[in-house]
């Protein structure tokens, strides 16, 4: 991945804070026994951000992952189930204790796909049976969802992905804890809302996606609220949608991973339609072709969906590809 050099900034991390001293011994720790098999890297996989995001990192026995919790920065480490199906998990940091609280809801906990029924779609089923501990990850963490998700918009996943690395590297602090020395922890609100424009603009972000980031930014703790007290996770979305800039596919992208919204469906991406009718009756379908596909899942679309992009299926890349665009020259 290309790097640009880091900006000068007083915001950004020092070299204290990207090489913590912090000890061996886990703050907190818990092994978690699902009721049902539950595979963590199809489970959590959805919130790493492209191969290079620090806040994700992916090792042979598990994952580790760090976040911004109520109580301060967390690294968590996730290790792949043990014979018995159980799941141990170890995290450090002033929010260790609450990352390990989290780590159920994180690993699928009340995610409830007994009341699906894709028997009538062989791929589907089929996925279904080779996929068995899928689950959709609840984070509970807002804004570590709607920040990327924001950057994400109207540009490659490449550009996203090199954008937001640049971003937690430059701003990011280091890691609690003894993970992989490229860890970061994302910045804090306030952090995240000292970074200045020529510097959202270095990082290969726009000036309306980093205006829509600073909109979200300025109103963090009531959009957390009203997320958290909306009594459905539809409300949920209309209160994300408040914000100038945020429309129905960022409100999808981030509740899918900090809410578990099992129905959330990610309109205006610009290949999932194309797979979705590709992978249902074998050709390409617009927006609205795939709402209609989907509607007799609704309630449990995401779950559709997650199973269509496991299933192995070729997808057919057809149409010209995205121009590669960089922001931060022009």
């Amino acid at each position: 991945m290309t790097t640009a050099t880091p900006p000068a900034s007083g915001l950004r991390a020092t070299d204290a804070q990207r090489a913590p001293a912090a000890p061996a011994a886990p703050a907190a720790s818990t092994v978690y026994a699902p009721s049902e098999p539950v595979d963590v890297r199809a489970t959590l996989g959805i919130l790493g951000r492209g191969p290079y995001d620090p806040t994700t990192v992916w090792d042979a026995t598990g994952v580790w992952r760090t976040f911004r919790t109520p109580a301060g920065s967390a690294t968590v480490r996730i290790r792949h189930p043990a014979a018995d199906g159980s799941i141990a998990a170890a995290a450090w940091g002033d929010g260790a204790e609450w990352a390990i609280e989290a780590v159920p809801g994180l690993l699928g906990r009340g995610d409830d796909w007994g009341t699906l029924d894709v028997r009538g779609t062989p791929l589907l089923h089929d996925s279904r049976r080779r996929n068995p501990g899928l689950r959709l990850t609840r984070t509970g963490r807002l804004l570590e969802a709607l920040i990327p998700a924001i950057i994400e918009q109207r540009v490659t996943s490449l550009e996203a992905y090199n954008s937001w690395a640049r971003l937690i590297r430059w701003y990011g602090e280091g890691a609690p804890g003894p993970g992989p020395v490229e860890l970061r922890v994302v910045p804090t609100v306030e952090q995240w809302r000292g970074i200045p424009s020529w510097e959202w603009h270095r990082a290969g972000v726009d000036p309306g996606r980093a205006r829509t980031v600073r909109s979200a930014l300025a109103v963090a703790g009531s959009l957390e609220r009203a997320t958290d007290r909306a009594e459905t996770l539809t409300d949920a979305a209309r209160a994300l949608r408040t914000v100038t800039g945020i429309g129905v596919w960022t409100a999808a992208e981030t509740l899918q991973r900090s809410h578990a919204d099992s129905d959330a469906v990610s309109v205006g991406d610009y290949h999932l339609a194309h797979y979705v009718g590709e992978a249902l009756i074998g050709r390409r379908v617009d927006d609205d072709g795939m709402l209609e596909l989907l509607e007799p899942w609704r309630g449990q679309r995401q779950r559709v969906i997650r199973l269509i992009l496991a299933s192995g299926h070729r997808f057919q890349r057809r149409g010209p590809r995205l121009a590669v665009q960089d922001h931060r020259w022009h």
